[in-house]
C-alpha cells in the first residue's frame, strides 16, 4: 500500500510513452528505483505480446524492449510497476492480486506503483475496460517469468535441479529437501540481473488459485476514507502559483479586444499572454480570481443558429456514409416475411461526464526537465502534449498521475497539464490549474448526441424476421446483434470520434462510449415488439437467443429478481435490458414507478448480472456494478447538455443535475461462475443496460414511450399525454 513505498514509488502514477524504452534508458532508472532484481520481457525472447493478439492501437505502442517488470526487493517485498492509473476502477488492487498469485508471493508483499512516466512501462491509456483484461495479462505473464529466472538463480543456490525447486510465499525450495530454500530477496542480493527465459511457462489455472478470486479490500480506501489520498490538486511546491484563465462565453467564439491594465495593477500578481493563453497568476487562488475578474475582455461570438432543440435535425443532414456493423440475410426478404413493421426513432441529448474531481494539473520545470502532476487517463500521451508545447525532448517530461477523482472517458485529453506547463515555463515556477466547475462543464468533451432510427418486422406468430438498424453519430460499439434475427443489418453513420464541423463542440468518449444509446435502442424497440406480439418481455428475448453466455446472465437476473411473466404494460412498472460491452454479459432488470402529475421516475430496485469470464476481485467486481447503477442514473434521467451558438447554459450542478444519494434504488448484483475465460472487463458494461431498462419499466408501467435520453419529468408527462 502507499504508506509502505518510498517517496519515489509513492509519487508513481501510470505512464504511456509511444516512445520504445532503449535498454540504456531503462537501466538508467534503476538509479531511481533502488536495488533488486528486476525482470523484464525482450523481443526475441518470450514475449507478451507474441502470446497476445495484438489489438492495433491498443498494444501497437508497447515498449519493444519490455511491457510488463518488476522489482524484488532485498526485503522481499515486491513492487510492480504498470501502464494504468487508479480513477476509482479498482485496478490498484487486482493488479496486486494477479501478480501475487502467479508470482507465488503474499498480496500484502506487493506494491503498487502507478502513472509515473519516468518508471512504468508505457500504456496507451486508462479507458475502455482494457486494464484487467488486457494489461492483466502483461502483469501475469511478467510474473510467471520472474518465478522461472528466480528459479534458476535458485538452482545455482541451492545446487538442485530446476524440476525440483517449488515457490511459495516468496521462497524457493527443494522439494525433496524442504528445509533448503532461499527466499526472492536473497536471491537478488542488491542486484540488477538481466535475464530471460527461453520458454515462457504456462500461467496458472484457475483451478489453483488462491488469491485471485477472492474478494480484498481495495488499497486505496483507508486514505480516501480518511481524506489522506492525494489528488493533483493537493499537491503543492515551494513557490507556486495558482493561474485562472481567460476563457471565451462560447465555443468558435473570438477575442477581439482585451484590457489586462487593472490585473496587472494588483499586488503579486502576474499577467501572462502568449497567443491564445491570457493567465493570471497569484499565490492564492481566490485572488488570482479577483485578478481575473478585472480583465476587460471582448468577444466575438459566432450565431450557429444550432440549440439542443434543432440538433438532431443538424446530425441527420450532416451525417457521413454508413459503414455495417453487423448484417445477415436480406432486408428485402425480411419485410416480405413480416406481416407487422414497427419503426421508431430514439434520441440521444449530449452528455457531461461531471467528475467530482475538476481537470487538475501542477506543472513546474526546473534545469530543462518538466514534471506535471496531472489528473489524466493518459500520462504518457500527455506527456507527448506537454513536450511538443514546451519544445521539449518527451524523455525530458515528467507526468505522474497521483488518484484521479473519476473520468469516465473525459480526462483522456489533458488540456489543463499543457497550459499548466506553457505558464509554468513563462512563469519561472511550479503552476497550478484547477478548472473550475463551469470551466468543466464548459470545456469538457461532451458524449455526442445521437439519433438511432429502427425498422422492424415481425410475422404472425411474432418472431423477428426483419431488423434495420440505423445509428447516427453514436458509433458501433454496442450495436452489433445479438438476437436470433434471420434478416438484419446494423449500419453506422460516424463514429463517437468524428472530426471538428459536425458538433458544436468537442466530443469525445463517455463510459462505454456508443454502448448506451445503442442498447437503449435496441432494448426499448424490443419491449415494444413483445408489447405488439403480446408476449411477456423476458420470453420474448429468451426465445430470440441462442447464445449461451446471454441467456445464463438473463436468466440468473430474472431468477433474483422474481420476475413473473406479464404483458407490457402491466402497470407493474418491470423493465429488462441486455447488453455485451468489453466481452462481458450483461443483464438488468427493474423496477419503477411514475407519478403521473411530475412526470417524476422513482427507481425502486435494480437487479444486474454479468458474466466477466474469471472475477479477479469479486468485492471490486460488485462495487463496480453498483457505481454503474447509480451513474446510469444520471444519463437516463436527468442528465443533458443544453446549449445555444455554442454557449454552455448549463453551468454548475444546480441546472446540471446527476443522481443524488437520494435516488439510490436498491441494487442487487449477481456474477455469474464463468471461470473458463479469462478475466473481462467490469469498469463499463453495467452502465449500458440503464437506459434501456428504465425506458423499459417506465413503458411497462405506464405504456408511455420514452423515445428520448433522459427522461426528464416534461418528457414524460409529454410521453404519458400519448398513451
Amino acid at each position: 500500500m502507499m504508506g509502505r513505498e518510498s517517496r519515489s514509488e509513492k509519487e508513481a502514477g501510470t505512464l504511456t510513452s509511444a516512445l520504445p524504452v532503449t535498454r540504456r534508458g531503462f537501466l538508467k532508472r534503476l538509479g531511481l528505483l533502488g536495488g533488486g532484481i528486476i525482470i523484464y520481457l525482450t523481443v526475441g525472447g518470450p514475449s507478451v505480446r507474441a502470446r497476445t493478439p495484438r489489438e492495433g492501437f491498443i498494444t501497437g505502442n508497447v515498449p519493444t524492449d519490455f511491457n510488463a517488470f518488476l522489482r524484488i526487493g532485498e526485503d522481499n517485498r515486491v513492487t510492480c510497476f504498470v501502464g494504468k492509473i487508479e480513477m476509482g476502477q479498482g485496478v490498484i488492487t487486482s493488479f496486486a492480486q494477479m501478480l501475487a498469485e502467479e508470482l507465488d508471493i503474499s498480496y500484502d508483499s506487493v506494491n503498487m506503483v502507478m502513472g509515473n512516466t519516468d518508471l512504468c512501462p508505457w500504456d496507451a491509456g486508462t479507458w475502455g475496460s482494457l486494464s484487467t483484461r488486457l494489461y492483466g495479462r502483461f502483469v501475469k505473464e511478467a510474473a510467471c517469468e520472474a518465478k522461472g529466472v528466480l528459479k534458476e538463480l535458485a538452482s545455482d543456490y541451492l545446487l538442485c535441479p530446476v524440476e525440483r525447486l517449488v515457490t511459495r510465499d516468496g521462497v524457493v525450495f527443494d522439494r525433496d529437501r524442504p528445509m533448503d530454500r532461499v527466499t526472492y530477496g536473497r536471491l537478488t542480493g542488491g542486484k540488477v540481473i538481466e535475464r530471460h527465459l527461453k520458454e515462457l511457462p504456462p500461467l496458472k489455472p484457475a483451478s489453483e488459485f488462491t488469491i485471485s478470486g477472492k474478494s480484498y479490500l481495495r488499497r486505496d480506501a483507508f486514505e480516501k476514507v480518511t481524506g489522506q489520498a492525494q489528488y493533483a490538486g493537493d499537491i503543492r511546491l515551494p513557490g507556486m502559483a495558482y493561474a485562472k484563465i481567460l476563457r471565451p462565453p462560447a465555443h468558435g467564439a473570438k477575442l477581439r479586444s482585451v484590457d489586462t491594465s487593472a490585473a496587472e495593477k494588483m499586488k503579486d500578481v502576474q499577467v501572462i499572454r502568449d497567443g491564445d493563453l491570457i493567465a493570471v497568476l497569484h499565490p492564492y487562488p481566490d485572488e488570482a480570481q479577483k485578478a481575473l475578474g478585472k480583465i476587460k475582455a471582448r468577444f466575438e461570438v459566432p450565431d450557429t443558429g444550432i440549440d439542443d432543440q434543432n440538433i438532431f435535425d443538424h446530425l441527420l443532414k450532416n451525417a457521413p456514409k454508413p459503414s455495417i456493423a453487423s448484417e445477415e440475410g436480406e432486408l428485402k426478404a425480411g419485410e416480405k416475411q413480416s406481416e407487422n413493421i414497427i419503426e421508431e426513432t430514439y434520441l440521444n441529448s449530449y452528455v457531461s461526464h461531471a467528475p467530482m474531481e475538476t481537470h487538475t494539473a501542477l506543472a513546474a520545470i526546473e534545469r530543462n526537465k518538466a514534471t506535471v502532476w496531472a489528473s489524466t487517463q493518459s500520462p504518457f500521451a500527455t506527456r507527448e502534449l506537454v513536450a511538443q508545447a514546451l519544445g521539449f525532448s518527451p524523455e525530458d517530461v515528467c507526468v505522474i498521475t497521483p488518484f484521479v477523482g473519476g473520468g469516465f472517458g473525459g480526462k483522456v485529453a489533458s488540456a489543463q497539464a499543457v497550459e499548466a506547463a506553457r505558464l509554468a515555463k513563462m512563469a519561472g515556477k511550479p503552476v497550478m490549474v484547477l478548472w473550475s466547475r463551469t470551466e468543466e462543464l464548459f470545456y469538457d468533451t461532451f458524449r455526442p448526441a445521437a439519433v438511432v432510427k429502427i425498422r422492424s418486422g415481425m410475422d404472425s406468430a411474432g418472431r423477428i424476421t426483419l431488423w434495420d438498424y440505423d445509428v447516427y453519430f453514436a458509433g458501433q460499439r454496442g450495436s452489433e446483434q445479438f438476437y436470433e434475427i434471420p434478416h438484419h443489418r446494423e449500419a453506422v453513420y460516424g463514429e463517437w470520434r468524428i472530426g471538428p464541423g459536425i458538433h458544436p463542440f468537442d466530443v469525445g468518449p463517455w463510459r462505454a462510449p456508443a454502448a448506451n444509446t445503442n442498447v437503449y435502442a435496441r432494448e426499448l424497440h424490443i419491449h415494444f415488439m413483445a408489447s405488439k406480439a403480446g408476449k411477456d418481455p423476458l420470453e420474448y428475448r429468451l426465445s430470440h437467443l441462442k447464445d449461451k453466455r446471454m441467456r445464463r446472465v438473463l436468466e440468473a437476473a430474472a431468477e433474483t429478481f422474481g420476475w413473473t411473466a406479464g404483458k407490457t404494460p402491466s402497470g407493474r412498472g418491470y423493465g429488462i435490458s441486455c447488453g455485451i460491452d468489453a466481452e462481458t454479459y450483461v443483464a438488468c432488470m427493474a423496477e419503477a414507478e411514475v407519478d403521473r402529475e411530475s412526470g417524476e421516475i422513482r427507481v425502486k430496485r435494480v437487479v444486474c448480472a454479468q458474466d466477466m469470464g474469471q472475477v479477479v476481485n469479486p468485492e471490486g467486481a460488485i462495487l463496480q456494478m453498483e457505481g454503474c447503477v447509480i451513474m446510469g442514473l444520471g444519463y437516463a434521467l436527468t442528465e443533458e447538455v443544453r446549449f445555444r451558438n455554442g454557449r454552455i447554459l448549463d453551468t454548475n450542478f444546480d441546472t446540471y443535475r446527476i443522481p443524488l444519494f437520494s435516488w439510490t434504488p436498491e441494487i442487487e448484483t449477481v456474477l455469474v461462475e464463468n471461470k473458463e475465460l479469462p478475466p473481462k472487463g467490469g469498469g463499463e458494461p453495467a452502465i449500458v443496460c440503464m437506459g434501456g431498462v428504465l425506458a423499459t419499466a417506465v413503458l411497462d408501467a405506464t405504456g408511455a414511450k420514452m423515445l428520448q435520453l433522459p427522461m426528464t419529468s416534461d418528457r414524460v408527462k409529454e410521453a404519458l399525454k400519448r398513451v
